[in-house]
């Protein structure tokens, strides 16, 4: 039971560290409007580009004209001046916004874990996230003090 802890814990590591020290940033995706192409729950791995390198089936994230919320869609059309039109694989028809994306840069889609997102979305809840570490914490400050209780005292 412990060997699949630790395990668990050194895949979500893994998957948290190694991708961020390549240089790709990571998104969870919270909506279904892109199918089993990139699954509700998946992790997101994105790579930074130049907006003028898009192409039309590049996936990215972005916020949409006149919304907070982040969408994950695939691009169908680039359009005079930049222009992008999306839409999301699992939708009946493309977005019914158009934008232009402000910057130099966009973030796009380079490969997905499924379901794994879950986790990573549990920990930016804050009292799973201290029950992940203090819960821990708490075990190994036990096994110390009780360890040091058993030490005998030296005259």
């Amino acid at each position: 039971m412990r060997a699949v802890a630790l395990t668990l814990l050194a895949v979500l590591g893994a998957l948290m560290l190694v991708p961020a020290a390549l240089g790709y940033e990571r998104y969870v995706i919270g909506g279904g409007s892109m199918g089993s192409a990139v699954p509700r729950g998946s992790i997101a791995y994105e790579e930074r580009v130049p907006v003028a390198a898009l192409r039309v089936g590049d996936v990215i994230t972005y916020r949409p004209p006149g919304r907070a919320d982040r969408v994950t869609h695939r691009i169908v059309w680039i359009g005079p001046a930049r222009q992008m039109r999306t839409k999301g694989d699992a939708n009946s028809a493309p977005d019914p916004w158009t934008f232009t994306l402000r910057g130099q840069e966009q973030a796009v889609l380079r490969f997905h874990v499924p379901v794994v997102g879950y986790a990573f979305a549990a920990l930016g809840v804050r009292w799973v996230r201290m029950l992940v570490i203090g819960l821990p914490a708490l075990l190994v400050a036990i096994v110390v003090l009780r360890d040091v209780r058993r030490e005998p005292v030296a005259a």
